[in-house]
């Protein structure tokens, strides 16, 4: 499966290679030689020479197809009527090589990282320590950056949309041809008793006999244990040390001000406390959610104090020890060890934690110490213990020992505290009504809330949260959806009660659409005592964050923002919380509800209406942002998304999702990890004391012409999505939607609801779906026609258009990303599965559709770019484009095929096992599927 070399140097599109261009990617493209050759002979020498020369055929002819000597409709012929038994192993050499691919990939990005730096230039872009330049350039005022970053926060939460195909196994097995690749670069050879070469094939042996999909779908409790597993595989290891970098390059610019008292890199989670649209979250699932997240925390601690008991042996004899120490060890009276306080010390410690690990843990980790000892109560206290013996080794001239792994543990212990990560909950505010109007209804308040019009709903909850009374007793006979929600909701409480407040930080409501939607979720808080507005100083542990999420909603945001806060109860609840009230906006909703350049101005609008709402309501506003991996869901490189936001919307604190297979390309491993939580920090700092809008006074102007734009975007993808007869129908049959369900990639339904209505489907299957045909339509349809519109409408407004793309960081980040999806798509491949669709009428009425605002989308972006190439802007991503997607397209001919058998009958269950293994396969390619 080796790429020959004649063929990697070919041009494609516009991109063409200078000779400086092949020599810096020569050892990458060796790598993926290497790699595709080992591949090659573990195929032959697993399923034989038949299996091998297709493959090989297969390989050799998309080339062809990309060198324009053939027509694809030939490559196609190759595996017409294929059966199940031999598409299967070639759909697995394909998506092997896709896997391989990304590992030389990132080898090569780290390679040339290190060349950057050897040769002392300037800090990379997104880097901390460039960012730490533009800070110093900039002179900043120290009070000024004190305001802007007190309560400073960046948060990745990890999702419960695992769009993620691969099994953990399989990353597993690829983190090992990782770590050998990187000891090849580095010049090594040899890898324990084996040359590495030979640990190569044995890897990727491995790999080929181990199965890519799972037999059965994955439960809640899957996706719990995965979404811990990166804690201990880089979280553990890096997010302390970044918090402790920045802290440290921000004290020593700004000495006085005491900056970061709080960790501002901190984890959050949704993974089982999320239940809009799954049903399979329950008060149990809440409760491991919780107590699991906890547990990982206790274990990583007890590791880490056993190793220090190990390390810290020093004798009083030999060292000074502070009275503080002394009091500490002298805690734990153990003769052996009688000459030895810092052991004695950390004995207490650990001690201490197990006692707490018994009053607050399910199950208990490895590497207790049971002497009896008193818990602690709060992680405070134990960090102050660890405190102590920091500034005795301190005081003793011990330094060196106090910034290792000491450091670590109490950097660790500062973020991660008893609890590990906060556990978002959220809900659909059509769960809330139906329940508050159970509830009320039981209570003999109202017999029919729901029909009440929304200034008495807010007058009758705000009377209710006025009181202390609950509505319902133990023994109340509610709904089943009334018990669970309430089940749920009393978990959360415990969590509360048992991990402290950071355990259950949030309530989101998605589909936020009134002010009555923000009380229902209080009142549910409140019957679980998470919320007391009663006193004249009230009880509000977790924060309550309205999700605005489509269109109109985010037009509306903050006017539903300014009355809510407008109520004194409300008021009074954000005032005791800091004045602090997140907000939430939806990427992926807006754009399926709206398409691409209309959602993504909408969410520019309403923050910029937020910003002002906080301005005037005296609140300090934390932006949730829910994003997905492709751009279709609000995707792209997070350090350009951060710089792209308006002023003051970051303002020292963000929270940005993480989804799918996104998480494990970035978080898997320390190294990749602390490049991408660096890249969050580095953007969020420059977005808080920098102007990087760019605009001046120009802005309002900008502003008027994006207006123009979103709606006629909004005008075209709408006369395609939501008007156009049949446009359902052609995206089921032309598209492995309805083959997503039977993928085992997660816990929850593709629907909301069960219906077909596009509105109802949730947004991952709708971005997947397109991607797996590579039209890729919801990052950019509406854009084209939108910009050949508007510039026919009057002179000069192309150049208008060319002046913001050089000035405005957000217009720019907005073509760039949609660039990328373009040179993703592919109009021939995606017209394959227009034949899927056996009405030919309707199969020409969308999909000539579809075709013509490709090529407008194309023409425009270039026009105002003045590039010809897609990817002038993103060399990497070229350089991926042009070594991967001639293996990308046996995979789409495949799947086009078996689909085909699929939908006429075929009962072969090996036929849908291709199609998903298709699917994985071009999600592994492609680097980012829902």
């Amino acid at each position: 499966m080796a790429e020959p070399a004649e063929t990697a140097l070919e041009p494609i599109g516009a991109v063409r290679r200078t000779q400086v261009g092949r020599e810096a990617t020569e050892p990458m493209r060796e790598d993926i030689r290497l790699l595709g050759a080992i591949l090659g002979d573990t195929v032959r020498e697993q399923n034989g020479d038949a299996i091998f020369d297709l493959v090989e055929r297969a390989r050799v002819e998309s080339f062809r197809v990309r060198r324009s000597e053939i027509d694809r409709a030939e490559l196609a012929e190759l595996f017409d009527g294929i059966d199940a038994a031999t598409a299967i192993p070639v759909i697995r050499a394909f998506t092997h090589f896709a896997l391989l691919a990304n590992v030389a990939e990132d080898i090569h990005r780290e390679r040339r990282r290190a060349i950057h730096v050897a040769a002392g230039e300037p800090p990379q872009r997104s880097s901390l320590a460039a960012t730490y330049l533009k800070l110093d350039a900039a002179d900043l005022d120290a009070s000024a950056v004190v305001d802007a970053l007190t309560g400073a926060l960046v948060s990745p939460v990890i999702t419960a949309h695992p769009t993620e195909t691969r099994r953990r196994t399989i990353f597993d097995t690829q983190h090992r041809i990782t770590e050998l690749m990187r000891l090849r670069a580095a010049g090594m050879t040899d890898a324990g008793e084996h040359s590495i070469d030979f640990e190569l094939r044995r890897q990727i042996l491995m790999l080929w006999q181990t199965a890519l999909i799972r037999l059965s779908r994955l439960k809640i409790q899957d996706e719990i244990e995965t979404g811990l597993r990166y804690y201990p595989a880089a979280f553990f290891e890096v997010i302390p040390r970044v918090n402790a970098e920045v802290r440290q390059a921000l004290r020593a610019r700004w000495p006085e001000a005491e900056l970061l008292a709080e960790p501002i890199l901190r984890p959050g989670s949704w993974i089982g406390g999320d239940r809009d649209g799954n049903p399979n979250v329950t008060a149990d699932v809440v409760r491991l959610a919780t107590g699991s997240a906890a547990y990982t925390a206790f274990a990583h601690y007890f590791s880490e104090l056993t190793a220090l008991e190990e390390e810290l042996s020093m004798s009083a004899r030999l060292v000074r020890i502070s009275a503080e120490l002394t009091e500490l060890a002298d805690m734990c009276n153990e003769p052996a060890r009688a000459d030895e306080p810092y052991r004695r010390a950390l004995r207490v410690i650990h001690a201490r934690l197990t006692a707490t690990a018994a009053n607050i843990l399910d199950r208990q980790p490895e590497h207790l110490l049971d002497l009896g000892m008193e818990a602690y109560e709060t992680p405070g206290e134990l960090l102050a213990d660890l405190d102590v013996v920091d500034a005795s080794l301190r005081a003793g001239g011990s330094a060196l020992l106090a910034d290792d792994r000491l450091a670590r543990l109490r950097e660790a212990v500062h973020v991660f505290g008893f609890h590990l990560s906060g556990l978002d909950m959220r809900q659909n505010s059509e769960m809330h009504e139906q329940v508050v109007a159970e509830l009320l209804a039981w209570a003999g308040v109202h017999p029919d809330y729901a029909s009440l019009p929304e200034d008495e709903r807010v007058a009758l909850l705000v009377a209710e949260l006025s009181t202390r009374r609950p509505l319902v007793g133990e023994h109340a006979e509610l709904s089943e959806l009334a018990h669970k929600e309430l089940g749920i909701v009393k978990a959360a409480a415990r969590a509360v009660a048992v991990f402290g407040p950071a355990a259950v930080p949030n309530y989101i409501i998605s589909m936020c659409q009134s002010v009555s939607d923000m009380l229902e979720a209080a009142l549910l808080l409140k019957e679980a005592g998470l919320l007391d507005a009663s006193e004249e100083t009230p009880y509000s542990p977790v924060g309550i964050v309205p999700l605005f999420e489509t269109i109109d909603d985010l037009q509306r945001g903050a006017s539903i923002m300014r009355d809510v806060l407008g109520l004194p109860l409300y008021r009074a609840l954000v005032r005791a919380r800091c004045d602090s009230q997140e907000i939430m906006l939806g990427y992926s909703d807006s754009n399926k509800d709206g398409g691409y350049l209309a959602a993504n101005w909408a969410l520019y609008r309403a923050e910029l209406e937020l910003v002002e709402m906080a301005a005037d309501t005296g609140i300090r506003m934390r932006l949730f942002h829910g994003r997905g991996g492709t751009v279709g869901r609000g995707g792209g490189p997070s350090y350009d998304a951060i710089l792209a936001q308006p002023p003051g919307a970051v303002r020292g604190s963000l929270r940005i999702t993480e989804q799918g297979e996104i998480i494990a390309a970035k978080y898997a491993e320390p190294r990749t990890a602390h490049r991408n939580l660096e890249t969050l920090v580095a953007a969020t700092l420059e977005s808080t004391l920098l102007d990087v809008e760019g605009l001046g006074d120009d802005a309002a102007p900008a502003y008027e012409v994006l207006d123009d734009l979103a709606a006629l975007a909004q005008r075209a993808y709408a006369e395609l999505v939501h008007d156009t007869p049949g446009f359902v129908d052609y995206f089921k049959a032309s598209t492995p939607l309805s083959e997503i369900g039977a993928l085992n990639i997660g816990s929850r339904p593709t629907s909301r609801k069960p219906t077909t209505s596009i509105s109802d489907l949730r947004a991952i299957p709708w971005v997947l779906a397109w991607s797996q045909s590579r039209v890729m339509l919801p990052g950019w349809y509406g854009t084209g026609s939108a910009f050949e519109s508007w510039i026919a409408d009057g002179d000069g407004r192309l150049e208008v258009l060319q002046d913001l793309y050089r000035r405005w960081p957000f217009f720019r980040t907005v073509l760039s990303n949609m660039a990328q999806v373009l040179a993703k798509a592919d109009m021939g491949l995606a017209a394959r599965y227009s034949e899927l669709v056996d009405d030919v009428e309707l199969r020409h009425r969308v999909f000539d559709k579809i075709l013509a605002e490709h090529d407008r989308s194309i023409a425009m972006l270039k026009a105002i770019t003045g590039q010809d190439d897609l990817l002038a802007d993103n060399p990497a991503l070229a350089r991926s484009v042009f070594n991967r997607f001639p293996y990308l397209e046996p995979l789409n001919h495949l799947q086009v095929e078996l689909l085909r058998q699929h939908r006429s009958g075929a009962t072969d269950e090996r036929v849908q096992r291709g199609i998903l293994l298709t699917m994985s396969g071009l999600a592994t390619a492609l680097r980012n599927s829902g």
